[in-house]
């Protein structure tokens, strides 16, 4: 049951970090309205999306196994495969929503186009259909896989360019056969397009460009799904990572092996790429191999090692903007670098109601990312939970930015790079702490609730 002297919260987007905001907060009796800019849930993973955001591909399964990304209390159907296609994960999400009920809390086909704090901090909401409403809290779940990051290359270029976000399948919105293609990036996206595309009857040829070379992570181990298995916690980080590193070395092998370019940094210590065919693809002389792009010359494309190419199509795996279109204000976006300091990933110190969920790149999973960050938001909201002073915030972000530099190498990908379970584990410790501090003072609302209801 809703209660009335609970602020009211907005919910940005409907996507899976939307759909678990939003049922946790019904679970609390928190009074709450999602807007989604689509005419469904599941944002990324809604193939062909009309509203443009989602990064999904024909044949894209997600890279996360079922075992890890189901949400707490609505378990993966039975008859799943290990890893699920997009279409599978977008029924799941659907059913969660009807399951739980509240789709009618939910504002389809409304964008969002302003959130603006005012002076005694309720948000002002505008959507598109031209209608501002008040809340009391905000909570931005608009994802971080929508806006295409593309390289800025010096020339022209005679061919088609597109980022892996316009791909559909080797015919749509290009027809690859018969076409030599360059796949720039060795993300997990890149390694699936590219692995698809070096099919003999779809590309002429298939050339895979990167700055520097990956680790490339099996999804099964002895017959069994890799990311089941875990290192136990009482294993020191630094202990953990060896571990990992050299189980991955000794499984897997070097990756000139396989034809792939040298990585110049251990396993683990980039966000990680994983698959059972792009290696084989490698190893069997379908994908060859080039540094990055430099320069693009007419038909042709220069590379870092001065050679060229003759080529039709370059697909830009590239990854993506952090972007936040609705808020003007500029503390509330992260800078060119994809850098936003935020205290457990999900508070800006001095901004006592926005909440930003799912804004990570966690090891294994998202989808249930933000799940775990909703328990913090409704204990807060509820008065259950009491967060450290603003200084203790900063140096919180501060500590949690040196382990993340001194782990990962220097890129906008990495900036919000979270290993899952040490994360989970840190909030719960944190949230003890702050139910202690809300008790001291009298489990007092953070948030006033003074938003009046909408229609």
């Amino acid at each position: 049951m809703t209660r009335t002297d609970l602020p009211r919260v907005c919910v940005i987007g409907a996507g899976p970090s939307g759909i678990t905001a939003a049922k946790r907060l019904q679970d609390f009796g928190i009074p709450f309205e999602v807007f989604e800019a689509s005419d469904e849930v599941g944002g990324n993973w809604y193939f062909k999306n009309p509203n443009g955001m989602s990064a999904c591909y024909q044949s894209l399964h997600i890279d996360t196994s079922k075992f890890r990304l189901a949400f707490e209390d609505y378990p993966a159907p039975e008859g799943w495969p290990d890893f699920p296609h997009h279409s599978q994960l977008f029924q799941y999400f659907k059913d969660y929503v009807d399951h739980f009920g509240f789709r009618d809390k939910i504002r389809f086909n409304s964008k969002v186009t302003a959130a603006e704090r005012q002076a005694d901090g309720r948000w002002l909401v505008t959507a598109n259909d031209g209608r501002t409403r008040d809340y009391d809290a905000l909570i931005v779940c608009n994802g971080h896989h929508w806006d295409p990051r593309m390289p800025d290359y010096a020339g022209e270029f005679d061919g088609v360019l597109i980022h892996s976000h316009a791909y559909n399948d080797p015919f749509d919105p290009v027809d690859m056969r018969g076409k030599k293609v360059v796949v720039v990036g060795m993300g997990n996206s890149g390694l699936d397009i590219a692995s698809e595309l070096s099919q003999r009857f779809v590309a002429a040829k298939l050339t895979v460009s990167a700055r520097r070379g990956v680790w490339v992570l099996p999804k099964y181990v002895h017959g069994k799904v890799g990311d089941k298995q875990s290192v136990p916690a009482w294993i020191p980080r630094k202990v953990s990572l060896k571990l990992k590193q050299r189980f991955v070395r000794k499984f897997r092998g070097d990756m000139e092996f396989y034809g792939l370019p040298k990585p110049d940094h251990a396993p683990f210590e980039a966000h990680p790429s994983a698959s059972e065919e792009f290696l084989h693809r490698a190893g069997c002389g379908d994908i060859a191999f080039k540094p990055a792009i430099t320069a693009l010359e007419g038909p042709r494309v220069r590379f870092a090692d001065d050679s060229t190419e003759e080529v039709d199509v370059i697909v830009c795996a590239t990854g993506y903007h952090i972007s936040f279109p609705f808020f003007a204000d500029p503390n509330l976006v992260p800078d060119a670098q994809n850098r936003m300091p935020l205290f457990k990933q999900m508070m800006k110190p001095g901004v006592d109601n926005l909440f930003y969920l799912g804004l990570a790149q966690p090891l294994p999973t998202l989808v249930n990312f933000a799940e775990q960050q909703s328990k913090l938001v409704a204990a807060y909201l509820t008065g259950k939970y009491l967060p450290p002073s603003e200084a203790e915030m900063h140096a919180a972000i501060r500590a949690a930015e040196q382990r993340r530099t001194g782990r990962y190498y220097d890129s906008p990908r990495h900036t919000i790079q979270i290993e899952f379970e040490p994360y989970v584990r840190d909030m719960n410790k944190e949230m003890a702490r702050g139910a202690k501090r809300a008790a001291a003072k009298g489990y007092a609302l953070p948030v006033p609730a003074r938003a009046l209801e909408h229609a």
